[in-house]
């Protein structure tokens, strides 16, 4: 037996070596390969954060321009604001967006596919154009093919893999909606948080620059009793001392007070213009201690609570997808159809007078596995390790829920008891002052005794006001953690 290699018979046809044949089809595949992931037809820009001009230029009309800074704003306009603008808030739904997106993509999956596909195909030797449909049939031969086709592609039977996928994705995109709605209390809380700092922040402000403005006044005084001989120079160095303490302390507390203005202001989504601080308008005010009870604002939580609805619709969603994956193990069954129709382009040799055939089939599809190298039982085995560690989060998440709420709840308590506290000790402290004064001015009492009075006044009035904004605080805590919808 003779063995004649036969790789020279690729680059034969029937006149011989088709060298033209051979560059046009190396030309076509080298150009496929230039042009793959080279063309982009409409290229996504990347977000590239505007410039204190552009965004003067540019800014939306629901954001407040610099005149409106300097105009009162109070907690429910900050609030509004805050919803329109945070963009926190804003990436947030942007997800709730990209999950109805995924939702709709996996229903999409299940439903028949029409494509429509077009080729040309480049030989070396003739290629007979369509399959034979009878003896002795008239027949085209051609170098290049152009084809154009229908396709039609229909799931029947996929174990339920695609209903669960679309499933999964329906709670997602509940899921994100809760996280949405989550969100925005948690917005609204560091909104209130900060408002209500700012608010007694003022008030702390007011009482340092009002103890200033008395010890001013007592220097006077003093200076009167020094010309009379009535008091030591010692009295009017303390004194002095007294007053440059509280100007170092004015100057902390009011940089203090610019820092929470910056913290408001971006939560509110707005840009930095300036250093003077937000004009804020509103009262510290007091009601009555959380008559709720405690169980009873955890089982509000549980029904109304963003983030723990979000957190079960989640693990509901990894359910399904745990049967998703166990329906990797049943057979698939599809429609599959196409039609279209094969032209003869290029140095056609034929029986017939036709360069054009029409070819078509419709058929169905089984897919059978047999042996995947245990991918499926892998897939099972990760779809519900996950399941597993998502219901020890939300038992987690119960647990934590329960702590939110016990501790906003005594929070609401003391605060109140706090505010009642130091309401008794500001007037207790006022008369000691004008005791202490009255003592000094008659010579019958010590300069200490009269800085130590107006200190005391002094913490009173600051322990007051913190109190009042822990409890507005506290409240808006209480709010948070059971769920209530701002």
């Amino acid at each position: 037996m003779i063995v004649r290699p036969r790789f020279t018979a690729l680059w034969k046809t029937q006149k011989g070596y088709d060298f033209f044949g051979l560059m046009r089809m190396a030309s076509a595949v080298l150009f496929a390969a230039v042009m793959q992931g080279c063309v982009i037809l409409n290229p996504t820009e990347p977000y590239v954060g505007m410039t204190q001009h552009e965004w003067n230029e540019h800014k939306p009309v629901s954001r407040p321009t610099t005149q409106e800074k300097s105009e009162p704003i109070t907690l429910a306009k900050a609030i509004e604001i805050a919803l329109a603008n945070n963009p926190e808030l804003a990436a947030v739904g942007c997800e709730v967006n990209e999950a109805d997106a995924a939702r709709d993509e996996a229903f999409g999956a299940m439903l028949p596919t029409v494509s429509g596909k077009s080729g040309y195909d480049q030989y070396l030797d003739r290629h007979r154009l369509g399959p034979p449909r009878y003896t002795r049939e008239p027949r085209t031969f051609s170098d290049g093919v152009f084809s154009s086709h229908i396709v039609l592609n229909m799931p029947l039977f996929t174990g339920g893999r695609l209903i669960n996928q679309f499933r999964a994705a329906e709670l997602l995109q509940v899921a994100s909606e809760h996280r949405l709605a989550r969100t925005r209390e948690e917005l609204v809380f560091d909104v209130s948080s900060v408002f209500f700092s700012i608010l007694a922040q003022k008030h702390v402000i007011e009482s340092l620059e009002f103890s200033q403005q008395t010890l001013k006044e007592h220097l006077k005084r003093i200076s009167e009793l020094i010309h009379a001989q009535k008091a030591a120079k010692v009295d009017s160095l303390r004194t002095e001392v007294r007053i440059a303490d509280l100007e170092q302390q004015l100057v902390k507390e009011r940089n203090i007070m610019v820092i929470q203005d910056r913290v408001l202001m971006n939560l509110l989504g707005v840009a930095h213009e300036g250093i003077d601080p937000i004009h804020v308008v509103g009262e510290l005010t007091i009601g009555g201690e959380n008559e709720t009870s405690v169980e009873a604002g955890i089982a509000k939580a549980f029904a109304q609570r963003g983030d723990y609805l979000a957190a079960r619709a989640a693990l509901d969603a990894q359910t399904k997808r745990v049967d998703a994956a166990r329906a990797g193990h049943w057979p698939s069954l599809a429609v599959r159809g196409n039609y279209g129709g094969l032209w003869a382009v290029d140095d056609v040799d034929r029986d017939g007078d036709s360069s054009f055939d029409d070819v078509g089939s419709v058929g169905l599809v089984v897919d059978i596995p047999i042996f995947e190298g245990g991918r499926i039982d892998a897939r099972i085995r990760l779809e519900q390790a996950k399941l597993s560690a998502a219901q020890e989060r939300l038992r987690k998440f119960e647990l934590q829920v329960r702590k939110d709420v016990e501790t906003a709840h005594l929070n609401v308590s003391s605060a109140f008891h706090r505010v009642k506290a130091t309401e008794k000790s500001i007037e207790q402290a006022k008369e000691s002052l004008r005791i202490e004064r009255e003592k000094y001015n008659l010579a019958k009492g010590a300069i200490t005794d009269v800085l130590d009075a107006q200190s005391a006044l002094l913490d009173s009035q600051m322990n007051y006001y913190q109190a009042l904004a822990d409890y507005q605080t506290s409240l808006s805590e209480y709010r948070l953690a059971v769920g209530e919808t701002p």
